[in-house]
């Protein structure tokens, strides 16, 4: 283990160590999430997003920096994924139990604020079902395109702002390796499972989850990446 490996190990510690041990600062973090959902979304995916760019980076090159890999620009982006993905969590938790309602299952809106029973698990593995299928594609896509967009331009701010040739860059995508891993694999494997969990937990807590799911996915992207599986 690299000196930087155990620094960025501690800054991860450090981070959320405070909200385990103080019930100040997570009080303050909920009452925070409460007021401000979609700018508490934007911060968390911008930190923790990028840092699991940065952890599957060090899998793939052996550092966690690299000249063009824009980490500016990649913070930017996830901050605003994390907003849509804010917005997605309200629409797909509380339009799923909706339909699951008019489909005759009976009692799946009441589910999900009650303790865990079988109800519960089958609303949230539900709600985790339609949000992977309609929306985790659209999202990993906008990331690829903007993910090619930055190493493109240089990773610079001047070039991340620059007019995005999405028809070129869609063209050139991978997408034996988008969709058979990345949209296929990924999303029937780890995001429907990881995600059912997820809405087994209070609201306040589901975007944090899924930024700390991003690191995850990170590395394994990172890994596939290094054996050619990607």
């Amino acid at each position: 283990m690299k000196r930087s490996d155990i620094l960025i190990l501690l800054a991860l510690v450090v981070l959320f160590l405070p909200f385990i041990l103080f019930e100040r600062i997570y009080n303050f973090y909920d009452q925070f999430y409460v007021n401000y959902p979609f700018l508490t979304s934007f911060v968390k995916f911008a930190i923790l997003a990028t840092a699991g760019e940065l952890i599957g980076l060090r899998i793939r090159t052996g550092t966690y920096f690299r000249k063009g890999f824009g980490i500016l620009p990649r913070a930017i982006v996830w901050g605003f994924l994390g907003v849509t993905i804010q917005a997605a969590f309200i629409i797909f938790t509380r339009g799923v139990p909706m339909l699951l309602e008019f489909m005759g299952f009976t009692g799946s809106t009441s589910a999900m604020s009650g303790k865990f029973s079988l109800n519960r698990l089958g609303v949230a593995f539900s709600i985790s079902l339609f949000l992977n299928l309609f929306y985790a594609p659209v999202l990993m896509t906008v990331h690829k395109i903007t993910d090619s967009h930055i190493e493109i331009t240089g990773g610079t701010i001047r070039g991340f702002l620059s007019r995005m040739d999405v028809a070129v860059i869609l063209a050139e995508i991978n997408w034996d390796s988008h969709w058979g891993f990345v949209l296929r694999k990924t999303i029937v494997f780890f995001w429907i499972p990881a995600q059912t969990i997820n809405f087994l937990l209070p609201e306040q807590f589901r975007v944090l989850i899924a930024a700390i799911y991003g690191i995850i996915l990170g590395v394994i992207l990172a890994f596939a990446a290094r054996t050619k599986a990607v």
